[in-house]
């Protein structure tokens, strides 16, 4: 598993955002440079093959898709990684537990150019997070371990890509800070922060996790940049989102 289908600026920054339909998208990655994925939801969706479908069309313009739950569904992390099997976009979301079966999927489905992230939680206390993130786990007692331990599980079945949900904007900052700096340290190069990210809060965020170290940070900026009206993604406001992830280098 790994990110070279990705393409990140200056090997440092991608955005992951949405777009109302296949013309937006390529609109919206063309003015990023290509420097990003758009997401195609698993929960949108009543079946794998129809949304193994939309993922096959956006993929005749676009080199990659990020198959997404919706909203850090859990109980959508199988669908999207069996979408993720069928069409190999090139990412794929997937809770904690989920992700394990992902990679072993795209493995046997010969998609291990398609890079699964594993989402966690916050927990509201500085090096803590939760990893009970799963269809069932999510909803049952918390999971709550220390930075490196969950870290050092994903390593033990090859994953490469942290999602931090839910960031609810700056709230989660520090807790962000300790999670950078321990995939700095323990050789995890993809850090995903998504919840709440808007064009102007992605400067203090992305910025955490450049000082931390990380390899390569791919921030999610979804509802705050979708016009509310004709549900397009305002790639004005995506490009000012991209251009305050330039300024950091």
């Amino acid at each position: 598993m790994n990110y070279d289908r990705i393409n990140f600026y200056k090997d440092k920054f991608a955005i992951n955002l949405l777009a109302k339909d296949l013309d937006n998208a390529v609109e919206v990655v063309d003015a990023l440079d290509g420097n990003a994925l758009v997401g195609v939801l698993s929960k949108d969706f009543p079946t794998v093959e129809a949304c193994a479908d939309k993922v096959r069309e956006y993929l005749t313009k676009l080199p990659n898709v990020s198959v997404g739950m919706g909203g850090g569904d859990p109980t959508m992390a199988a669908k999207a990684a069996k979408v993720a099997a069928l069409t190999n976009p090139g990412h794929v979301n997937q809770s904690f537990t989920e992700a394990m079966y992902a990679a072993g999927l795209l493995k046997a489905s010969g998609c291990e150019d398609t890079m699964s992230n594993c989402m966690i939680y916050p927990t509201g206390e500085v090096g803590k997070v939760q990893i009970s993130t799963g269809c069932v786990s999510d909803s049952h007692k918390k999971g709550i371990v220390d930075i490196e331990t969950a870290l050092c599980m994903m390593k033990d079945v090859g994953l490469i890509s942290v999602k931090f949900f839910n960031m609810h904007g700056l709230k989660h900052l520090e807790e962000l800070k300790a999670l950078a700096e321990g995939c700095a340290e323990f050789g995890i190069p993809v850090i995903e922060p998504t919840g709440g990210i808007d064009a102007d809060n992605v400067t203090d965020i992305a910025k955490v996790c450049l000082n931390a170290g990380v390899d390569r940070i791919m921030v999610h900026i979804y509802s705050s940049i979708i016009d509310k009206e004709s549900g397009l993604t305002d790639v004005g406001l995506a490009v000012k989102a991209y251009n305050n992830l330039k300024a950091l280098l």
